[in-house]
């Protein structure tokens, strides 16, 4: 590819962008607002707690293969990410005291349901064909067109309440009865519906920074791309079906006719900075509580929590972490508040002393676009209407939730998007010449 790429945002999107273009010979810029790489998927220290945190714990599965094959090829230590042998969820129910473990076996064809040992206790192996709704609902639709998951299965249930409504929130960070049912469709066919070959939980043990972005950092520099951080862009300078420059506050930098602009931001920067752009309207909240205790022996990395707060609690080596999603009702809830309230319900799990250790709330108001119908018809591409410029993002149309398979996928999209144009654009001037 001919020119300079400038990469605007240093997210996981655009990192995965940035690397796609370097692999293809590229010569790329990454512009970054902030002084580090990773946007919404990175580590830091956090003093109150005295440890290094991520600001979103994020849950991978075996079948995330464009969010491995990225690590793959970043070089990412083999052990950044920790997970059991095989698919195991451990869950407990706050309210009857109850635990169990939902164990698929490795196949497509899901025989773990004709087993009691390895369902969620009380069901049936009927009950589990709910979500063949989900798939037939979302077969052949455009993305927003196939309605909502409560319009393709029963919402309510034994089942649905201990496993497909805290299953389906964490994908999709929107309740599920109003979630868009195509959404909910690629992640089951790319992950539960596979098969627990596809399905095995997988956690950023040492951190999200880690495993992801300082090897893509070093893979990157390691190729002669630069990166410019505390680099915020702040307008495009458009010209004749094009974009002609970018300007970064009181920078200004001319775009020769072979350069291009990859802009991996989020959807309402990138609807502020090109006019009449489609994005995403709606969001939904995510919490997350940390807590500085060692997790007591046999803790499962991962355990879904059903009637309480909590609905994931993560153990670390050096600390028990919270998600809740959705989290839109607890926003103007007090930090002490939910603080007390959860540790209340992790100490119940883990049988720990209920004195509170240190410990930190973290609200991302913004952490994902609804995903719903209307949200999701409103999902961008990676091509747009200026030749040179095209799309990244978890909120671009990759067919998925905002997730970290999602972002990743996008990069690698909008890199071969790009490609694609230069070559039309090439083919163009040799008509033109001849």
């Amino acid at each position: 590819m001919a020119g300079t790429v400038h990469v605007v945002g240093a997210g996981l999107a655009g990192l995965s962008a940035a690397v796609a273009l370097v692999e293809s010979g590229a010569q790329v810029v990454v512009h970054e607002a902030a002084k580090q790489a990773g946007g919404r998927c990175r580590s830091y220290f956090d003093p109150a707690l005295g440890l290094t945190i991520d600001n979103g714990n994020h849950l991978l599965l075996s079948g995330n293969t464009s969010a491995l094959g990225f690590m793959k090829t970043i070089g990412a230590p083999a052990d950044a990410l920790t997970g059991p042998d095989e698919a195991l969820f451990p869950f407990a129910d706050l309210k009857t005291g109850e635990r169990w473990t939902l164990r698929p076996n490795a196949g497509r064809v899901p025989w773990w349901v004709l087993r009691s040992d390895r369902r969620v206790p009380g069901t049936r192996a009927s009950d589990y064909l709910a979500p063949l709704g989900i798939l037939k609902a979302a077969a052949g639709k455009a993305p927003g067109q196939g309605g909502t998951i409560g319009e393709a299965m029963a919402c309510e249930g034994l089942l649905y309440d201990r496993l497909w409504h805290p299953v389906l929130l964490a994908a999709l960070n929107t309740e599920p009865k109003e979630s868009d049912v195509g959404l909910a469709a690629t992640i089951l066919r790319e992950t539960l519906g596979a098969g627990g070959k596809a399905s095995r939980p997988l956690v950023a043990v040492g951190g999200l920074s880690a495993a992801f972005v300082d090897p893509a950092v070093s893979y990157l520099e390691r190729r002669g791309a630069t990166l410019r951080f505390g680099h915020r862009l702040r307008s495009l300078t458009f010209g004749e079906g094009r974009i002609d420059g970018l300007v970064f506050g009181n920078e200004s930098l001319a775009l020769g006719p072979d350069d291009s602009v990859v802009l991996a931001l989020p959807p309402w920067v990138a609807a502020d900075l090109v006019p009449g752009l489609p994005a995403p309207q709606a969001y939904r909240s995510i919490v997350n509580a940390h807590f500085a205790v060692v997790p007591p022996p046999g803790a499962p990395l991962v355990l879904g929590v059903v009637n309480g707060l909590t609905e994931w609690l993560f153990a670390y080596p050096d600390r028990l972490s919270v998600t809740i999603s959705g989290a839109d009702r607890l926003l103007d809830v007090s930090r002490e508040d939910l603080g007390a309230q959860i540790w209340a319900e992790v100490s119940t799990l883990c049988g720990l002393a209920p004195e509170r250790p240190s410990w930190q709330i973290v609200k991302e108001k913004r952490a994902t676009f609804a995903a719903t119908p209307e949200e999701a018809a409103r999902r961008s591409g990676a091509v747009t209407a200026h030749r040179n410029l095209v799309l990244a993002g978890d909120w671009t149309a990759t067919g998925l939730p905002s997730t970290i398979e999602g972002a990743i996928r996008s990069g690698t999209t909008a890199a071969h998007a790009l490609a694609s144009l230069a070559d039309e654009c090439a083919r163009a001037r040799a008509r033109g010449a001849a």
